[in-house]
């Protein structure tokens, strides 16, 4: 079987790997975004599928946009099966018509909950006490296509999105494995998904790490790990901001936004409109993640007002 696999960053690398191991399948193109500015310097870098996909010797295609400048590229490569992972872009029924055996899709949430480029996050954030993945057959919709096989993970307690992602690529990888083996059996059914449950979510921004402590402490927890590696939920440091990485509910009571308790002992706890939240992690500006007690070694926040 001839598969193209179009995806970009690291949740996508797993699911290329079980492709590409895999006996009777011949990967024989990569579709990625275009090499990025990242860092301070801004050095053009490539995504992670790219170097996974340049590493085994596969051919990689990197079109602005795919509908556009990749089609005839896409065509040329005369795909059995297309399989995407977090690509990036939409595809248009032109492309989606090429492969003769459709194309897959490994979406990162219990479908039809958490449609959008973001469900890990939001999965966090809404305080679901689940998350997954689930295998689907694309259509020209955003992620409306009829489902395939899930797999469902807890979600731990403080875990942060950056590790979620990365216990849902592998078992997305693993969920891969068993569609391909259905599909080959002639076993794969697919359901269609109920509209009444459906939940949109919208593109992260970096304003939304900015938060409001008058919110319930449960829902500030959420921000604080959903929004984790980006785009961080931060509070006014010194003249720049101090990041919040990793957080969970805690005692105490107080005028929201207040810094309720700040020395290495105890940690960093703030009142929240209801409750409190205990901040685990923090960085500061041009420094690395901390321990909030390591941190407050030589940072005094105590009694301060956060907003």
């Amino acid at each position: 079987m001839r598969i193209v696999f179009m995806g970009t960053p690291e949740f996508s690398v797993p699911s290329l790997e079980a492709l590409i191991v895999r006996k009777g399948i011949e990967v024989v193109g990569v579709f990625t975004q275009p090499d990025r500015p990242k860092g301070r310097g801004n050095k053009m870098t490539a995504s992670p599928v790219k170097e996974a996909a340049l590493n085994a010797g596969i051919p990689v295609f990197q079109p602005e946009r795919i509908r556009k400048t990749g089609i005839e590229d896409l065509r040329a490569l005369k795909p059995d099966l297309c399989v995407t992972a977090a690509f990036g872009q939409i595809l248009s029924k032109e492309i989606l018509e090429i492969p003769p055996m459709g194309n897959i899709n490994v979406h990162a949430s219990l479908l039809p909950k958490h449609r959008g480029s973001a469900p890990i996050a939001y999965a966090i954030m809404n305080g679901d006490e689940t998350a997954g993945v689930t295998t689907m057959m694309m259509d020209e919709g955003i992620d409306t296509g009829d489902m395939l096989l899930k797999a469902e993970t807890k979600i731990l307690p403080a875990e942060t999105c950056g590790e979620l992602t990365q216990r849902l690529s592998r078992i997305g990888a693993e969920l891969l494995t068993k569609t391909l083996d259905a599909l080959e059996a002639g076993t794969l059914e697919r359901i269609p998904q109920n509209e009444a449950e459906m939940t949109y979510d919208p593109m992260l921004n970096k304003t939304m790490g900015i938060v409001d402590f008058h919110m319930d402490s449960q829902r500030i927890q959420g921000l604080v790990n959903g929004l984790n590696p980006w785009p961080c939920v931060s509070v006014p440091f010194e003249g720049n901001r101090l990041k919040f990485l990793r957080a969970e509910t805690a005692e105490g009571t107080g005028k929201a936004g207040t810094v309720l308790k700040a020395d290495p002992k105890s940690g960093l706890i703030i009142a929240c409109g209801n409750g409190a939240v205990r901040i685990i992690e923090v960085q500061a500006p041009g420094g690395k993640r901390m321990r909030a007690e390591d941190f407050l070694r030589g940072a005094h926040l105590d009694g301060k007002q956060l907003s």
